[in-house]
């Protein structure tokens, strides 16, 4: 997709689209809104819309960050707990590993 193509508002409609997508358990879409946009509110010239447009793309960026680091903790606290949580962890377990290391 070419953002040059869209006008102001086509954009700031596909930026709130991706902000509220990102509520419904996608955070990478966030990411994408923050990266795609974050050139078009910072660092173009002025136009209407732009200051919501601005809202979306720091609102999408911290809630992204926000998701990773809070997958990033589980996966680092399941992967140290792993083995002393027993049948618990191997029921939420895609891959059960055989042992213990």
């Amino acid at each position: 997709m070419n953002l040059e193509k869209m006008s102001d508002e086509e954009k700031l409609t596909l930026c709130r689209k991706y902000y509220i997508g990102g509520f419904f358990a996608l955070p990478f879409l966030w990411a994408i809104n923050a990266v795609w946009f974050g050139k078009e509110v910072f660092f173009k010239p002025e136009f209407e819309g732009q200051a919501r447009m601005r809202s979306y793309v720091i609102q999408s960026a911290i809630g992204a960050v926000l998701w990773i680091a809070g997958l990033m903790a589980w996966n680092i606290i399941f992967q140290q707990n792993r083995a002393s949580w027993g049948a618990t962890a191997d029921y939420i377990s895609f891959v059960i590993p055989q042992g213990i290391a």
